[in-house]
């Protein structure tokens, strides 16, 4: 029993010290009218704000959109906390959270036989919460400690789409992106074509066709560039399991610089 008592005391232990971690992306509202923008931000160890750091904005996917500022943290959030990537790589990372009655890019999605069907669109107006991450990105460009010539992007699924789509709203802020199961209108493509990408996707994937990710990757290809892209044969949608493992991830993406 004593045995017992001390694996169960350890576990909780270790889901405390996790919990614990998360803690450490401060809860933040970002307010323009009557809209409300909810984010997360982690600042480096030891901040100094008389120097310069890059940031990170991170796009989290449909399931975890809502408006308690935890559920952005699901995916991702852990490998901009560990030891590694606090040491080698001081910066400033947001999830901000999408509201549950909208949605990071402009597409209509259609469910047919349990099958989903996305439509993106070229050009149009932003949706109410990218409008409100377009303003925020533009609070934090103008932070004395930003480094403007370090800004990132990244996402998972609805976040891989809004990737691209504040990529193609903001293509001369940020100087690389990666973008995990998304998608959008190849007509965009041009838009943000100068920015270095690394795309990803599971072969498997029955939720978001892995040929989204493909279409973009190949009109990139047409278009003179040689984006990086990465396809799990054997994983389905949850393909950023795999992404976040990449030991080159980080490191490519902080190796950008404009």
């Amino acid at each position: 029993m004593k045995k017992i008592s001390l694996i169960f005391i350890l576990c909780l232990m270790i889901l405390s010290v996790k919990a614990q971690d998360l803690t450490k992306f401060k809860k933040e509202n970002f307010i323009v009218g009557a809209d409300t923008l909810k984010y997360r931000i982690l600042y480096p160890e030891n901040f100094d704000a008389t120097k310069k750091y890059p940031v990170v904005f991170f796009l989290h996917g449909r399931g975890e959109s809502g408006n308690d500022n935890q559920k952005q943290l699901t995916h991702g959030s852990k490998m901009f906390l560990t030891d590694d990537f606090r040491q080698n790589f001081p910066s400033i990372v947001i999830f901000s959270q999408c509201a549950e009655e909208s949605y990071w890019s402009n597409v209509e999605i259609e469910e047919i036989n349990s099958k989903r069907f996305f439509t993106f669109q070229k050009g149009g107006e932003p949706t109410k919460t990218m409008s409100l991450l377009l303003k925020l990105t533009d609070q934090e460009l103008n932070k004395p400690y930003t480094d403007k010539s370090r800004i990132y992007v990244g996402g998972l699924s609805m976040g891989g789409m809004g990737t691209f789509e504040i990529l193609r709203r903001k293509p001369k802020t940020f100087a690389a992106a990666f973008a995990i199961c998304g998608g959008d209108n190849i007509k965009n493509v041009k838009k943000y074509q100068n920015v270095p990408l690394w795309i990803f996707h599971g072969g498997l994937d029955d939720v978001v066709n892995p040929q989204l990710s493909y279409s973009i990757f190949r009109e990139l290809r047409s278009l003179g560039h040689e984006p990086k892209y990465t396809i799990y044969p054997k994983a389905n949608h949850n393909s950023w399991d795999s992404a976040f493992a990449e030991p080159n991830l980080l490191p490519w993406l902080f190796g950008n610089k404009k």
